[in-house]
């Protein structure tokens, strides 16, 4: 597992941007050079540092971004207090409140650099004049949007009928590098469970890998 996050990171690390999100659009349509070139014409860069808010609780959400390097995490609070993460954007994945930035309402959603993250984004006027100029962005975003929805539909069920240590399975497949990058509470709060039941079922499972090996 560490050798496959050093290799992970690595791989994006020797990527540009760029690269990374002409890869991701790649695996869902094809773009002529024309439209390559317009593309990344139109890209407009945002850099936070870490622990820097990307959108806070209570804003209209505006962009939606591309993470070309770093890593986002999504959370909300609840009325105690408390933090509850939804969903971690590493490199190569998009992050922002589609809710808000459709519907024009508040968002209760808080998205933050964990590390210090560079982000493609686009505005819906930006979004607006690729749909028109490149039609088949049209099928892309709904792609995403669909894959978003089937992944926060396995996560509900997830959450209703699996154990602990099977969601901790799920997200390591779901999220194979950031186990390394991001503190133990952070994973715990994903996973709905405290951070001594995270480090058991780590425990677990190391063990367990042990005797299979």
């Amino acid at each position: 597992m560490l050798y496959n996050i050093k290799h992970f990171l690595y791989y994006c690390v020797a990527m540009t941007g760029q690269e990374l999100l002409l890869r991701n659009i790649a695996r869902f349509i094809a773009l002529d050079e024309a439209e390559i070139s317009f593309l990344l014409s139109s890209l407009k860069v945002k850099k936070l540092r870490k622990r820097q808010y990307f959108l806070q609780e209570g804003d209209v959400s505006k962009w939606q971004a591309f993470v070309c390097q770093g890593c986002m995490r999504v959370f909300e609070v609840d009325e105690k207090g408390v933090e509850h993460v939804i969903q971690f954007a590493p490199e190569d994945w998009w992050v922002g409140d589609l809710y808000s930035f459709y519907t024009g309402q508040p968002t209760r959603l808080n998205v933050e650099a964990m590390e210090d993250t560079e982000l493609y984004i686009f505005d819906k006027d930006a979004l607006d004049v690729l749909y028109e100029k490149i039609p088949k962005f049209e099928r892309y975003f709904r792609l995403l949007m669909q894959n978003a929805l089937i992944a926060l539909q396995e996560r509900v069920l997830s959450s209703m009928s699996r154990t602990a240590s099977e969601r901790y399975d799920d997200f390591i497949r779901r999220y194979p590098q950031i186990e390394q990058r991001v503190p133990n509470h952070q994973i715990a709060s994903y996973l709905g469970i405290k951070p001594e039941s995270l480090s058991r079922i780590r425990s677990q499972s190391l063990q367990k890998r042990k005797s299979n090996s």
